[in-house]
């Protein structure tokens, strides 16, 4: 990822880009760009990541995230409110550093559609939460509260296990 270089610490021109990818983008792969984007802000590391989220299915594009989602995030502390969903595309698999799967279809349809060269590169998003136990964020989609606030929980962990993974890689200008 390309960026500017802004008067903080962290210089953005080798941005580590992170896409989230789940089936509509109305729940989990918002969820987890919006905690994720906070968490970083919160470390002081906004401007290290270019963060995103996509779909495989196109049949929520344009809208907003789910108001289950919406309300569960923004209970805990995160805005998802601009969020409106999009439908992956092949360039992302190139444009994006690490493009995450919520669950396994997801890794298979990045997969298929990476370049040869980077069909290795999309990955498990709760590899970066090895102490969850689970392979997959559940899809809460069109289910009670207690499924978001259980997708919340391991995107959470999902997400803090990504920052430590990628903090080391940050490159931090000295002023």
């Amino acid at each position: 990822m390309r960026g500017d270089c802004s008067l903080m610490l962290v210089c953005a021109a080798m941005s580590i880009g992170v896409l989230f990818v789940c089936t509509g983008n109305i729940c989990r792969s918002p969820t987890a760009a919006g905690v994720f984007r906070t968490m970083a802000r919160r470390a002081g590391l906004a401007q290290a990541f270019t963060i995103d989220s996509a779909g495989t299915y196109e049949g929520h594009v344009g809208e907003t995230a789910s108001p289950l989602a919406l309300e569960v995030a923004r209970r805990r502390g995160y805005d998802l409110s601009s969020h409106r969903a999009r439908l992956l595309t092949n360039a992302d698999i190139e444009k994006f550093d690490y493009p995450l799967a919520m669950d396994r279809s997801h890794l298979v349809a990045m997969r298929w559609m990476a370049p040869r060269a980077l069909s290795d590169r999309p990955q498990m998003f709760m590899k970066f939460a090895p102490q969850a136990r689970v392979v997959e964020v559940p899809d809460p989609y069109g289910g009670p509260a207690q499924g978001y606030e259980r997708a919340l929980d391991l995107i959470e962990a999902g997400c803090a296990g990504l920052l430590a993974h990628l903090k080391p890689l940050v490159r931090v200008e000295t002023v």
